[in-house]
């Protein structure tokens, strides 16, 4: 992927909203570990999104830091809730995004009816893979609307400007990471990451890749979620990093 600069405005608008708080203070951070890249245990909770022409995504979910968030997604799963929809918005370098019925981004509701607040840990960030809830601007506006992570390369200099602008914090391991892997850090504090792909990430980087409208960033031919199940742990092999993939 080539680097480019962060067009954080335009693409955090594509969450279902436009960010807020440019400008503010800067959020002080103690410097806890970042939890993206561990795995699993044996019997924790997974979540499979199955797509149609394109195959499986593993996803581990984040119970204990964000149980709210865990349960709205998968009693949504298990109701049915996530079959056959599309992947309503696709930007390359950036992330896919689904879990609108209306398949527009304009829809989508709670396991309690509307809105919830999805919550946060800081020590989810939007790593590749990173599972999140998009929001109408901030986080108790969550739905059933998510997005995963592709992320584009970053650099010093880029947080540095995120941390001058928006007053995010990063620690040094969130920096590194970051750093090493790329991702989407203009959406830390203001987006619920509460999963990460453990296999499948190849999958989603192909469905970023596909032709989309230049308007609304929907793709010309529909990706369909066949279904999403909730399972355990199996001790699979795990594949966290773009590099597992041949991806870089």
């Amino acid at each position: 992927m080539k680097h480019r600069v962060f067009a954080a405005g335009i693409c955090a608008a594509m969450l279902c909203g436009i960010l807020t708080g440019c400008g503010q203070k800067q959020i002080q951070l103690q410097e806890l570990p970042i939890l993206n890249y561990t795995a699993p245990e044996i019997g924790d909770p997974i979540v499979t999104i199955h797509v149609k022409d394109y195959g499986d995504v593993k996803i581990r979910l984040f119970a204990e830091q964000l149980p709210e968030a865990c349960e709205n997604f998968t009693t949504l799963a298990e109701q049915g809730y996530y079959d056959e929809m599309i992947f309503h918005r696709v930007v390359k370098d950036f992330m896919i995004q689904s879990g609108d019925p209306k398949g527009d981004g304009t829809g989508g509701a709670s396991i309690w009816g509307g809105m919830f607040n999805a919550g946060m840990d800081n020590q989810l960030i939007n790593l590749p893979g990173a599972l999140g809830y998009g929001n109408g601007g901030s986080l108790d506006t969550a739905n059933s609307q998510f997005y995963i992570v592709t992320g584009e390369p970053v650099t010093e200099e880029d947080l540095k400007a995120q941390t001058e602008s928006k007053g995010i914090y990063y620690t040094a391991e969130s920096r590194q990471l970051y750093e090493q892997y790329g991702g989407a850090p203009w959406l830390d504090t203001r987006y619920t990451v509460f999963g990460q792909v453990i296999d499948g990430l190849d999958i989603v980087y192909a469905i970023s890749e596909v032709p989309v409208n230049k308007t609304n960033n929907k793709p010309k031919e529909a990706v369909y979620i066949e279904s999403v199940t909730v399972e355990q742990y199996d001790g699979s092999e795990i594949r966290f990093y773009p590099a597992d993939y041949g991806l870089e």
